[in-house]
């Protein structure tokens, strides 16, 4: 036990709502592009056949991201101070790959949100472009970072995701009791091809969340272990709850898309605004279309959360490598604030690039984080492993999840590099 394990009171065993916090931050950033744009789609194109790759992104990811809450109850220290205690190698890896997730990810969310916002503002953005629009958003983000409003406005999104949660559950139980019509020539796809592993690399990519997110996690748990002394189960549960509602919503966001419009016979929009348009009928062909507008805010709300919770996380983890790696005692606040705007900033000249390229900017963030996840999914186990003897099942599960995710990994690479032309 560490010293400052012994410094601390005696932790609270009973329930408490005040226990729950990193789990639902995590949530929160999952429940974004993946779910909203990549669920629903493969349940619009290809029915349930994907299903069992959304089950299984999860569960080989799952170990990876728990370490970090039983590092932090273990030690007391985030991840990325074990990277640091590690191995100074470790943490510039860490480091690199995530200043560069961190425009990525960012930028990918924040161009998500200004479509959505587009699309609820039609009259009002005439000559405002995407870019424009991100341009405020990130405004916004970074004035509620920098100024100290972000606890205000998270109790706000969760709300907001709540909201989510419900009109998508609802939807797809509305869904569900219609009747089935199916398109008289419709011929189902087959997911199963070389053509298509793009795609399902990509929705496996931000399946629940991209894994670096695991060590951004254990920072807020390990804030939140010092302010509210909670216990390892508590943290466990907080921690499996997040996961667990961020995979049960990702089967439903698909089940949104086989209900409504698999088979119908209606073109589905890959990439571009015009699938939020697609996305949003979704909701208002089962609940009825005056809620339009209302599930579009929702929507947006929801994605701006995400952005904001994408920017705080990795501007505090970058912040904190910044600090390990020139030996400081604590993270100072201009630390902090560089570090967001880097990713905030960075994320709109990245934007930039992908101008009118919603579906290509998505697909390029979701890949970029399946990719990587291999190494962070590595950094965490070796961590874990060195710090203390796992059991015989968790070290198989690990090794597992190791091995789906590097195998996709190379083979993805193999198909792009023409290796099976």
């Amino acid at each position: 036990m560490t010293t400052q394990s012994l410094n601390q009171d005696t932790p609270k065993t009973g329930f408490s709502w005040r226990i729950f916090g990193p789990g639902i931050l995590m949530a929160t950033a999952a429940i974004g592009g993946s779910h909203l744009v990549s669920s629903t789609q493969a349940g619009a194109i290809y029915g349930w056949q994907l299903a069992i790759m959304i089950i299984l992104a999860n569960v080989f990811k799952y170990p990876f991201f728990r370490f970090g809450t039983d590092y932090v109850y273990d030690t007391g220290e985030s991840l990325i101070a074990g990277y640091a205690k590690r191995s100074k190698a470790y943490l510039w890896i860490y480091f690199i790959l995530s200043i560069l997730s961190a425009v990525i990810s960012t930028g990918a969310v924040t161009l998500l949100a200004a479509v959505i916002l587009g699309f609820m503002l039609p009259a009002a953005s005439i000559g405002l472009s995407s870019i424009t629009l991100a341009t405020i958003i990130v405004a916004v983000c970074w004035f509620f970072l920098i100024a100290g409003h972000y606890k205000l406005l998270d109790g706000v999104t969760k709300w907001i995701m709540i909201a989510l949660t419900a009109a998508t559950v609802i939807s797809v139980f509305i869904a569900a009791g219609k009747p089935t019509v199916m398109s008289a020539d419709f011929v189902a796809a087959s997911p199963w091809n070389l053509a298509t592993l793009g795609f399902i690399v990509a929705l496996m990519g931000w399946m629940p969340a991209p894994l670096e997110f695991a060590a951004i996690t254990s920072m807020w748990t390990s804030a939140k272990r010092k302010t509210d002394n909670t216990t390892h189960k508590q943290g466990l549960l907080d921690f499996n709850v997040g996961f667990l509602v961020s995979a049960i919503l990702a089967l439903f966001f698909l089940a949104l898309g086989v209900f409504v419009q698999y088979g119908s016979g209606q073109e589905i929009q890959i990439a571009g605004a015009a699938y939020v348009d697609q996305l949003i009928s979704m909701y208002t062909n089962t609940i009825g279309e005056w809620s339009r507008l209302l599930v579009a805010f929702v929507a947006f709300m929801c994605m701006f959360g995400t952005t904001i919770t994408c920017a705080d996380g990795y501007g505090r983890a970058n912040a904190e490598c910044w600090r390990l790696l020139k030996g400081e005692s604590e993270i100072s606040s201009k630390q902090v604030a560089f570090w967001t705007t880097y990713a905030i900033g960075g994320g709109l000249m990245i934007i930039t690039f992908f101008t009118g390229q919603l579906g290509a900017m998505l697909k390029f963030a979701m890949i970029s984080a399946f990719v990587s996840a291999p190494i962070f999914g590595w950094l965490n186990y070796s961590l874990v492993k060195n710090h203390k003897k796992l059991s015989f099942g968790m070290n198989a599960y690990s090794i597992a999840g190791l091995l789906f995710l590097g195998g996709f990994t190379l083979l993805f690479l193999a198909n792009l590099a023409g290796l099976f032309d």
